[in-house]
């Protein structure tokens, strides 16, 4: 598994790399800011590898939102490594595709784990997710009516709008009108859900549907 490192500090940079290279990870990139990791990509003209280690206080004027988005369009996934207690910043950075949260206090194998968990393509179902979930009011400030909780089960689990429009009994365009209605609630709390794939995350944070890790 390759992997790129993006912290301003740089004996963290240093001590991260070398526990993960010691873990048997590859280290493309380290350096002090999101900028400085595109610039390197595009002279490489190689990627940021499977994962990118993102700590979000970098100083480089950029938002978070700004910097999530621009290490996936490298085509690496984004694991945050910062201070946990940062909630407004984390629940950002989730918001805008982030695959999860490990604090820096965090064990050096338990960073490592939350890496390899990452670059499986899997969500990082930890404490410290939850805890900014729970911790932030806002976040979880999304009222959905029975038969809105009803569409999104059905169609965040995978099934076509009109096959849960049939298996609900009702028309195909209603099931349509219920489920804008549910990105629109979601886009009003700051937890947009675009895709059928942010509504299963959505559905899955909000307890609608299973943890995608329960009973495996």
């Amino acid at each position: 598994m390759t992997v790129s490192i993006v912290d301003d500090h740089e004996s963290v940079r240093l001590g991260l790399q070398a526990s993960l290279e010691t873990a048997g990870f590859s280290v493309e990139h380290s350096v002090p800011s999101v900028t400085e990791l595109l610039q390197r990509v595009a002279a490489a003209e190689s990627g940021a590898g499977d994962v990118v280690v993102l700590d979000l206080s970098l100083g480089d004027g950029r938002s978070v939102t700004e910097n999530v988005t621009a290490v996936q369009c490298t085509g690496a996934a984004v694991l945050i490594h910062s201070i946990a207690d940062r909630v407004p910043a984390v629940r950002e950075a989730l918001a805008a595709g982030a695959s999860g949260v490990v604090p820096k206090s965090s064990p050096i194998c338990d960073v490592v784990n939350a890496i390899a968990t990452v670059a499986r393509g899997e969500e990082l179902n930890n404490l410290e997710w939850a805890s900014v979930v729970g911790a932030d009011d806002e976040f979880a400030r999304v009222q959905l009516g029975p038969r809105e909780r009803e569409v999104l089960n059905l169609y965040a689990s995978g099934l076509p709008l009109k096959a849960v429009a049939a298996q609900l009994g009702i028309a195909p365009s209603t099931a349509r009108e219920y489920l804008a209605r549910v990105r629109e609630k979601y886009v009003e709390v700051g937890r947009p859900a675009p895709t059928k794939v942010d509504l299963l995350r959505r559905a899955v944070e909000d307890g609608i549907l299973p943890s995608l890790t329960e009973g495996t």
